[in-house]
């Protein structure tokens, strides 16, 4: 290799790592920022930075309000996230081993509400509500949910449907095991990182869906109504107090998740 064809791989090299930097700054920086400021010791979350300091914390958990909204967000989100869940792993584990008429246009219908905005679902489901004579509440919150995401753990399970599980599954069916053993002992295991993604990135889009949350809900209001409640008067560094406990959150769940992974193929292996 000659100088200018060093240089010049040099060069490239030098190019990709800048844009690799910039795309990490642009995805981590807003969040370093939210971070740093939390720690404000201020009335205002801008430079400059003075502190640091842990009032808006203690601001976050003295606040009745918010930690009720945290807990609402918390069971909305788990409730919803595990009924999607389920509903899409059935729904993908029926059309993926048994030959149903239409399945191609079933397989449409159930992820169409992927491309349906979330003002949409919750306004059809206000509507519904109002007709029905049902008081808005976290119920309907939680059934918003389950229509937006029960379509992506749909397409997360579907994606992952081999023939090579549905021989396992035939095996086991032929040793005698029944319909639930062969899901629960043959199936689940097979999927569970595929269910564990799923579940996370279901559980994320719950915690941080406004529209819906907003229409459904009265009395009982999650944390994103919470957060639009504080922010209607300005800037507060409780939120960006509130955003780093819930990164912080999201961090250790995706630890917790990379660690169960992680112990599963080292005893399989």
């Amino acid at each position: 290799m000659n100088i200018l064809s060093l240089r010049r791989a040099l060069s490239w090299k030098g190019l990709g790592l800048l844009y690799m930097l910039a795309c990490y700054g642009f995805i981590f920086l807003p969040v370093i920022v939210l971070v740093l400021f939390s720690f404000q010791d201020g009335r205002l979350p801008v430079p400059p930075f003075h502190g640091p300091t842990l009032f808006w914390y203690g601001e976050v958990l003295a606040n009745s309000r918010l930690v009720a909204a945290m807990g609402n967000s918390f069971l909305v989100g788990v409730g919803s996230s595990l009924l999607s869940l389920v509903l899409g792993f059935l729904a993908a584990y029926g059309l993926a081993r048994y030959r149903l008429r239409g399945r191609s246009l079933i397989r449409g219908f159930l992820v169409l509400p992927m491309a349906v905005s979330y003002l949409i679902v919750g306004m059809g489901l206000l509507v519904m509500a109002s007709w029905a004579h049902i008081a808005p509440s976290l119920w309907l919150v939680g059934i918003s949910h389950v229509v937006i995401n029960m379509p992506l753990a749909f397409a997360l399970c579907a994606a992952q449907f081999s023939e090579t599980q549905a021989r396992i599954e035939m095996a086991a069916g032929d040793l005698g095991a029944s319909l639930p053993r062969i899901l629960l002992q043959v199936t689940v295991p097979m999927m569970a990182p595929t269910l564990i993604a799923a579940f996370i990135l279901c559980f994320t889009l719950s915690w941080d869906e406004f529209l819906s949350a907003f229409l459904l809900s009265r009395f009982e209001i999650t944390l994103p109504v919470a957060i639009w409640g504080i922010l209607r008067g300005g800037l507060n560094p409780q939120t960006n107090a509130i955003g780093s406990l819930v990164f912080f959150g999201v961090v250790a769940l995706a630890l917790i998740a990379e660690a169960l992974l992680f112990r599963k193929k080292k005893n399989s292996a």
